[in-house]
Order: C-alpha cells, then sequence, then structure tokens
C-alpha cells in the first residue's frame, strides 16, 4: 500500500496529472470514476488566488465524489506561496501539491514552475515552509533538471523528502526538453532506488498504454505513475491499465455508444459547473478528438463537432454519431 501522509492508496496508484484547461472537476470526476486513484486539479497561480483573480478561484472548485484530490499551486514568491496555502486549505484538498515542473515560458520567466530549478535552494526553503504552514501533506511535481547539464534530480528529491515532502513525481524530461523525445524513466528510478529515500516516488511521462505502465512498476520500481495526455478524452484509460496489470490482458476498446454517453455527461456536468453553455461547450471541444479516436471516416463529424457552439447541436451531432457508427467493430476502433 502506497501512503502520502495518511492518505492510504493501492499498491500502484494511477493518478491524474494536473493539466492546464483539462483538469477541471467535471474531467477529474469521470477520471475517477474510470479507475483514477487520486486527481490532481489544473495548476493554480499562487499570484492570481491573492489577487483574487476569477479564474484562478473557480479553479478551486471540488467534487466530494472526486476525493482524494490534490490542489496544485505555483509560484517563486514565499509571502504569495504562503498566503496562498491559506487560501486553498478553505476549499477543503487532501493533498496540497507544488508545481515545479511546468515549462512554459510565462510561467518560468517569473521564476515560477521549472523555472525554479534554477534555484534548487529556493526550490527547498520553499516546500519546507509550506510544510510548516500547513496540516496537509504537500508533495511536489518536477522535472529532471532544467537541461541535460543540470540534472540533480536525486539529490533535489532527498533533500525535498528531508524538509518534509510528503511524495514527488517526477516527469522524466528537462525543461530544456518541454515534451520532446524520451521520458527517461532511469533517472526516476535513480530516486527511487536511492536506499535514503522513503516516500512515494511516482513517474511521469511517456505512459500512453497499460504496457507501459506495467513497465514503469515492474521494469522501473516505481510506486506510481501519473497519467497526463492519455487520459484526455479517455477517462477509460485508467481502468484499462489496472485491468492490464490485473490479468495480462487488454479490454475491449469503448464502444461508440459507451464513448457518446460519457462525452455528453461530460459536457453536462462541464455546463452545470461553468454556469455558462457556451464557454462549457468551447472548453470541452479539446477532448473530443480523443473521446472519438480511431474511427474511420470521422473528419466530418469531427469539424462540426469542434465548430458548433451550443449544447443542443453538440447532442444533436453526437446522436448522429451513434446511428452513423454504433455498429462499427471493436477491431475498427482500435485502428489509430
Amino acid at each position: 500500500m502506497v501512503k502520502i501522509g495518511d492518505i492510504e492508496l493501492c499498491d500502484f496508484p494511477l493518478l491524474l496529472a494536473p493539466m492546464e484547461d483539462v483538469s477541471d472537476p467535471p474531467f477529474r470526476a469521470l477520471c475517477k470514476e474510470h479507475g483514477a486513484d487520486l486527481v490532481y486539479t489544473e495548476f493554480i497561480s499562487s499570484e492570481g488566488l491573492i489577487r483574487d483573480a476569477a479564474k484562478s478561484v473557480k479553479k478551486l472548485d471540488i467534487y466530494e465524489k472526486e476525493r482524494p484530490v490534490g490542489i496544485q499551486i505555483f509560484g517563486a514568491n514565499l509571502e504569495s506561496m504562503l498566503r496562498t496555502v491559506e487560501i486553498v486549505e478553505q476549499s477543503k484538498p487532501d493533498i496540497i501539491d507544488i508545481n515545479f515542473g511546468c515549462p512554459v515560458k510565462k510561467v518560468v520567466s517569473k521564476g515560477a514552475g521549472a523555472g525554479i530549478l534554477k534555484d534548487i535552494d529556493l526550490m527547498v526553503s520553499l516546500t519546507k515552509e509550506m510544510v510548516k504552514h500547513t496540516h496537509l501533506p504537500v508533495t511536489v511535481k518536477t522535472r529532471l533538471g532544467w537541461d541535460e547539464n543540470s540534472i540533480m534530480i536525486e539529490e533535489v528529491a532527498e533533500r525535498l523528502q528531508d524538509v518534509g515532502c510528503a511524495a514527488i513525481s517526477i516527469h522524466g524530461r528537462t525543461r530544456a526538453q518541454m515534451y520532446k523525445g524520451d521520458a527517461d524513466w532511469t533517472r526516476i528510478a535513480a530516486v527511487k532506488n536511492n536506499p535514503r529515500m522513503h516516500i512515494p516516488v511516482f513517474g511521469n511521462g511517456d505512459v500512453t498504454s497499460p504496457e507501459r505502465a506495467v513497465e514503469m512498476r515492474d521494469d522501473y520500481g516505481l510506486d506510481g505513475c501519473m497519467i497526463g495526455r492519455a487520459s484526455i478524452g479517455n477517462p477509460w484509460f485508467f481502468n484499462e491499465v489496472k485491468h492490464f496489470m490485473a490479468t495480462g490482458a487488454h479490454l475491449p476498446v469503448a464502444s461508440i455508444k459507451d464513448r457518446v454517453e460519457v462525452a455528453k455527461r461530460h459536457l453536462e456536468m462541464e455546463i452545470a459547473w461553468k454556469e455558462n453553455e457556451v464557454q462549457a461547450v468551447m472548453e470541452t471541444r479539446r477532448h473530443y478528438a480523443n473521446y472519438f479516436k480511431g474511427i474511420r471516416d470521422f473528419k466530418a463529424y469531427r469539424i462540426r463537432l469542434v465548430t458548433e457552439d451550443s449544447a443542443q447541436g453538440v447532442y444533436d451531432i453526437m446522436n448522429e454519431i451513434v446511428d452513423r457508427f454504433g455498429h462499427v467493430s471493436h477491431e475498427l476502433l482500435m485502428q489509430k
């Protein structure tokens, strides 16, 4: 059993990664229903929260059915981060996670996210003070280092653990790589295999199939894996991984009817959460290509889905999809 503070998870938990404009409450709830063991919010700006910026505050929303859930925050100013911890605690998350890995320029340029990998002492001191400032477990998500010449992830992980970090998730790329090339899991395994490490070490990056998750568990010995892009428009992925881990066999891919049903529910929950139909429709579009990935002759429907502005229009298109593709075989659906 893997534990983060007093939170008990299974032997090899599957975590939903924090993804900007993706990991909102409706999507997290769907992933939880389909096998995710721990979910994280979109990353939230500490400066935005203390300014009471509407978009940042909205990201604090949590459904009870998501739990356990971690709220992820980013920033580089100690005073702002500590004030943010106080604000975040009011939403009663199970975990507070610090983003030390986002590679996006607008975040990095402020010394936050992966930008802090240039100042490990600041990274450690921020973590230490935040741990002291809350009763909640504090976890960290980071990358291997700023670039290939500055990788010190084993030392960094030790230092974070020593100041009270309750778990660490490591993306197997440097900031310089962004999302290019292959994630280097050997570096993450080196952290896990360090005899001084006793907190959970989760791997992130390139978990794109059940086989890859098994590889992360069996060949690299990690405590769990954090799944990001593979889950977009595919909340079933978590159960697919768990079934494969338990049986060595693949679950049948979701049928067209199942895909449409979940896609509709996703939009319905998004509308209820946003309380703005047009905004909900627009922000759910990013999932549609993946909900219906692998279907032949689907291009025209995909274009219609990502250009339709009304919820009823989207539902009508989805009903057409069931009528047109409802009898497509699983073999054809498997073709990518």
